[in-house]
């Protein structure tokens, strides 16, 4: 009885003529899509752009730590010549570390690791 009923649900599902659908299976790819878009490539995208903003707005008295393991503090800032707004990811940056004096590019910092505390004074008194 049972099979006999699965038998008949099949038989109404599928289309006169007994050619199959691609309309389901189209359904099913871009639904896999839009799940590998905002499971996967939306998040990597936003902390990418995150990452970077980070970088354009690095001063002196960051310490960051570089894409090869060095850990330092920034000393120097050297940008290169063209818009003066824009950061560039090829910017020179001078970090010290320990008593070692290094030159890094910009876009070879990975993270950030404390920022430079310029206005910590002043924030502490408007909060008492």
């Amino acid at each position: 009885m049972t099979s006999s009923l699965a038998i008949a649900l099949l038989a109404a599902q599928a289309p006169a003529g007994g050619r199959s659908s691609l309309l389901p299976f189209a359904f099913q790819i871009v639904a896999i899509f839009a799940i590998f878009y905002f499971v996967m490539i939306r998040p990597q995208q936003k902390q990418r752009r995150q990452h970077e903003d980070r970088l354009r707005s690095l001063r002196k008295g960051d310490e960051i730590v570089t894409a090869g393991g060095i850990v330092g503090r920034v000393v120097h800032i050297s940008e290169t010549k063209g818009d003066a707004k824009v950061a560039g990811m090829d910017d020179r940056i001078t970090i010290k570390s320990d008593e070692s004096r290094l030159i890094v590019e910009r876009g070879r910092i990975a993270r950030v690791i404390t920022p430079a505390v310029e206005n910590a004074a002043p924030v502490a008194a408007a909060g008492k």
